[in-house]
């Protein structure tokens, strides 16, 4: 079963993210900020990361670029999920590591058939 890890300071967002993630046969962990996603992503193998932008302590552009650094993990793909809409917001998410960008709130068909095309599973099924 893939593995997804959810990064967002927001606990709606995780929540949201989830239920949409495990109803479609995922295996969802969760982390509030970079920082944990990043001592998680040590620990525990993830087949994806679904990243907020804006974050205490650590962003999502900050995590991406040392999950970037890190060989057991930087391989996984990652969608940056963020109420930033403009150009540069996109940008900036790509040259940190972003394999797609999505603006919030994620449309939850949308998001599944992300999560699926990033996952190399056409369909949404885990």
């Amino acid at each position: 079963m893939k593995r997804i890890l959810i990064v967002d300071d927001a606990a709606t967002i995780r929540m949201y993210h989830r239920q949409l993630l495990e109803a479609a046969g995922w295996e969802v962990d969760e982390a509030i900020n970079g920082i944990e996603a990043l001592e998680k992503s040590l620990n525990q193998h993830y087949d994806l990361y679904v990243v907020d932008v804006n974050m205490p302590k650590m962003d999502g552009c900050a995590f991406l670029r040392e999950l970037r650094r890190n060989p057991q993990a930087h391989q996984a793909p990652a969608i940056m999920v963020s109420t930033e809409s403009q150009a540069k917001d996109e940008l900036a998410a790509y040259a940190a590591g972003a394999n797609f960008y999505i603006v919030k709130p994620a449309k939850p068909d949308h998001l599944v058939r992300v999560v699926a095309l990033m996952l190399g599973q056409g369909g949404g099924n885990a």
